[in-house]
């Protein structure tokens, strides 16, 4: 079992008050970004060169015909084998040895953005003006002065949780259990692969189409 440390994001206790998005900016000194209605709260619409992490908002009707309105704070997932990395070459793309953290280095910039991309199942890096390819760092610079991520020491409902990752898969375990309760397709999504496990009471598909990675 992979060591280090991993992150649960429990959706079920999600309100999307998105102090984790604005602490993930604030922290990392991310510019703001110019927003426009578009008939949802989810703003802005996508991430970015300066957006690592948003709330994406999804809403519809269930089979029975009641609607449902589900949250997801979307971020790199911190794969314990990153298909990113299949582009890199030397050094680019580093995984830190007492975290786990997928790390994108200045190299990047010489990387093929596009391929990087395809490389990711769920659809997350992005180019920065000045060419260096970025996503959420797993805030790996907080950690290595004691402190846990800025996203989860924002979280004013307890939804995001962060520590050894033994710890949070066994925490997972109990809070899908719970669930199961009440929602019979409550599930962990894909915890054997990456660090940033979210739990949801739905098909993921219903949360965000890149939930569960691309099919």
């Amino acid at each position: 079992m992979a060591e280090g440390k991993s992150i649960l994001v429990d959706t079920s206790l999600c309100t999307a008050c998105r102090g984790c998005q604005i602490a993930c900016k604030q922290w990392n000194g991310l510019k703001a970004t110019e927003t426009k209605q578009t008939g949802s709260y989810e703003n802005p619409k996508d991430l970015s060169g300066d957006t690592w992490k948003i709330v994406r908002f999804s809403e519809g009707k269930k089979a029975d015909g009641k609607p449902y309105w589900y949250f997801f704070t979307e971020q790199c997932r911190q794969c314990l084998s990153p298909g990113c990395m299949a582009v890199a070459e030397k050094d680019e793309i580093v995984i830190d040895e007492k975290t786990g953290a997928v790390v994108y280095t200045p190299k990047t910039k010489d990387l093929d953005f596009k391929a990087t991309l395809e490389g990711c199942p769920y659809n997350i890096p992005r180019k920065a003006k000045s060419g260096v390819l970025v996503k959420c760092t797993m805030c790996l610079d907080r950690q290595r002065a004691g402190q846990i991520p800025a996203c989860v020491k924002s979280c004013p409902t307890g939804a995001m949780t962060f520590g050894d990752r033994d710890k949070i898969l066994a925490e997972a375990k109990k809070r899908v259990a719970a669930l199961k309760k009440k929602y019979p397709k409550a599930q962990a999504i894909n915890p054997d692969d990456v660090r940033v496990i979210y739990i949801v009471k739905d098909d993921p598909a219903k949360y965000w189409k890149y939930a569960a990675g691309k099919g």
